[in-house]
């Protein structure tokens, strides 16, 4: 995989060039192939601003508009009642007055993905018309088409939710899905209760249910995430609470949690590590190394904070030159971030305090960032302790044998409740921790979606 091939296909900007006389085969053809996204030169108005173009009275607003490739008897049409037909010719015209005119030919603008560019050509070309690539216009961005690959469809609802991936940046897909996962396992480390979510994901890949068709794209997140809370439950000693099902191989964590909480902590910022190089990444791609040398999100950013961990290393494991280099590191970066911010900020003295403040508050960020991600190991405590208060409530009810039913009728209902509360709440928490801790270095902006023009045919009948 190339450098280029990291983030969204590569679109060509184009102009379509077509005799004035052939325009509605052509804008046929185009609707036809759908993989051009058509300017819409007259966005602000409405297709009923255009004669042409509107629908007649008693037509129904939700018409499905197809095409014929021969131009059609609109009266005909409308006598049939053929509103989808109709549709389409209505939408035909309005797309038709986004054409320039320039003598005898009417020139459409838009986008192609380049690897379709060649055939949708030689499709046009059949109807007297040419497609020119044209120069990038200076501060368009092109709009985002990711490749279609199974494992990106699985996930791109997480990206989504949070932004568009703009045009330049790299498919941080598997850096989100990983982390996610990574931290709704360690808040919900429980081998009983993941195996039990990794299932209902799997029922509801399957379903028919039509009240659930909505949500079986998502089926992929609780698989993942209850196996990655199986893992951890090994971990903690935890199946259905401290039950002993399974053996502790790392820590309890009821026991230990200093450890966790350290463990939490560090993870945190190597997560928030890479985050930040993905973010250079993408800033060098977005605007050079000048964008990625100065933003906060870039070099200088990241210069602050592992200058920073540095300096902190140097007096958790004693070392004078640990602090000096971090220290150093930090200041430079911290450097590199006011200079951006005032380059942004302008002139005067108005801008002078807006770059303060805003250095100050990256500063400030880093540490509160990095210390949220403490939360992975307070919810992670808390999911143990409502484990732990299950089972000693079932186990002190058993004996007689109406305890032992009580016993486990608490044992059963409690972990119910403990499994919906817990798989809400970490579900909730790792979202929160991915968008702000983690898109917010990644991401600098937002792009959009590709949208190509397409209407399908009609059949010849």
């Amino acid at each position: 995989m190339s450098y280029s091939e990291l983030g969204p296909i590569k679109m060509a900007r184009v102009a379509v060039v077509a005799p004035r006389s052939r325009l509605r085969s052509v804008l046929v053809e185009i609707a036809d192939a759908g993989v051009m996204e058509v300017d819409e030169l007259h966005h602000g108005e409405t297709a009923a601003n255009h004669e042409a173009s509107r629908m007649p009275r008693g037509a129904p607003k939700n018409a499905q508009p197809r095409l014929s490739r021969g131009e059609p008897d609109l009266d005909k049409l409308r006598d049939r009642e053929a509103w989808d037909l109709v549709a389409g010719e209505a939408e035909l015209a309005r797309r038709a007055k986004d054409a320039v005119e320039h003598g005898p030919a009417g020139i459409l603008l838009g986008w192609v993905p380049d690897q379709d560019l060649d055939g949708f050509a030689g499709r046009l070309a059949e109807h007297g018309s040419s497609v020119l690539r044209l120069p990038r216009p200076r501060g368009l961005e092109p709009p985002t088409r990711m490749p279609e690959r199974k494992f990106r469809g699985l996930v791109q609802p997480l990206i989504q939710t949070y932004a568009v991936v703009p045009y330049e940046d790299v498919d941080p897909s598997l850096f989100a899905v990983v982390t996610y996962v990574l931290m709704f396992g360690m808040m919900f480390g429980d081998v009983g209760h993941g195996l039990v979510l990794a299932a209902l994901g799997g029922l509801l890949a399957r379903t028919e249910h039509p009240r659930l068709q909505r949500i079986r794209r998502l089926w992929f997140f609780p698989v993942a995430a209850g196996l990655a809370a199986a893992v951890f439950g090994l971990l903690y000693g935890e199946a259905f609470g401290p039950t002993g099902l399974v053996p502790t191989l790392w820590l309890s964590p009821l026991e230990e949690p200093v450890r966790l909480l350290v463990a939490a902590i560090g993870a945190g910022a190597a997560l928030i590590g890479v985050s930040y190089g993905i973010g250079t990444v993408n800033r060098w791609r977005e605007g050079g190394l000048q964008l990625a040398l100065y933003s906060s999100t870039g070099i200088a950013g990241a210069a602050l904070f592992f200058g920073a961990a540095l300096f902190a290393a140097g007096f958790v494991w004693p070392n004078g030159g640990a602090k000096v280099a971090g220290g150093a590191l930090a200041g430079l970066g911290l450097v590199l971030a006011f200079a951006g911010f005032k380059a942004n900020a302008g002139e005067g003295g108005g801008a002078l305090g807006q770059a303060v403040v805003e250095a100050f508050d990256a500063v400030t960020r880093i540490l509160a960032n990095v210390l949220s991600f403490g939360r992975l190991a307070a919810f992670g405590m808390t999911h143990a302790a409502l484990g732990l208060m299950v089972w000693e409530g079932a186990r002190s009810l058993w004996g007689s044998p109406f305890g032992s039913v009580m016993a486990v009728l608490v044992f059963v209902l409690g972990n119910a409740l403990a499994f919906a509360l817990e798989a809400l709440v970490a579900g909730v928490q790792a979202l929160r921790l991915e968008y702000y801790e983690l898109f917010s270095r990644v991401f600098s902006g937002q792009g959009r979606l590709f949208e190509p023009w397409h209407i399908p045919i009609a059949s010849e009948e």
